[in-house]
């Protein structure tokens, strides 16, 4: 298995190439577009200032917080179907991981962006879409038992990179496994919260 994860093949330009694509398709802030588009403001002046599905959701309009988290999850999905199909398999994991730095970071508002739940799936759809099916197991199981959106997220990419390795699918495995702990840093105000119990669970008001 180690042997297979370190046998990449693809070349240094054509991994740049895909990192660049990747980033650029992950830097769209769809959350901030849609609000400002809806006549509600800078999504970032309410809730936690991020641009991602949830805060979305704290401007009372749950339309538009899903449409985010679809198009949050697909531009992920499409940097890596489009770069897979031109540059290769291994290209398109880069291009998914690169998708999921430019939401957390995107040039285009200050590198300030969400914490990358939703392309986190989205990279999971675009390079192990079987994986997306485990991943809505696993957060519908542990919000039904808890209630802790956060919580669920936290354990779903927690059970992602050490399914995907068990399947053999080391490479994806150790890029997923990445972001896992990028994604537990930006949520590292939920940990502190789940750890104190106060975190808001789902369905609660204020």
């Amino acid at each position: 298995m180690l042997s297979n994860l370190m046998s990449w093949q693809i070349t240094l330009p054509i991994a740049l190439a895909a990192a660049v694509i990747g980033y650029l398709f992950g830097s769209i802030p769809f959350g901030l577009i849609l609000t400002r588009a809806a006549g509600l403001g800078d999504v970032r002046s309410i809730g936690s200032g991020n641009i991602g599905a949830t805060n979305v959701l704290r401007t009372g309009n749950r339309s538009l917080a899903a449409a985010t988290l679809l198009l949050d999850a697909l531009k992920a999905s499409a940097a890596a179907w489009i770069v897979g199909y031109f540059l290769g398999e291994e290209a398109a994991i880069i291009a998914g991981f690169f998708a999921f730095i430019g939401h957390l970071f995107p040039v285009w508002i200050g590198f300030k962006g969400g914490k990358g739940v939703a392309t986190y799936i989205g990279t999971l759809l675009g390079v192990a879409p079987i994986m997306v099916v485990l991943f809505a197991a696993v957060w519908l199981a542990v919000a039904f038992t808890t209630r802790y959106s956060s919580l669920s997220a936290l354990v779903a990419m927690l059970v992602i990179p050490v399914a995907l390795w068990i399947l053999g699918n080391e490479k994806v495995a150790a890029v997923m496994a990445i972001m896992t702990l990028i994604s537990y840093w930006k949520h590292k105000a939920n940990i502190s919260r789940l750890m104190g119990g106060t975190e808001s669970k789902i369905g609660a008001k204020g």
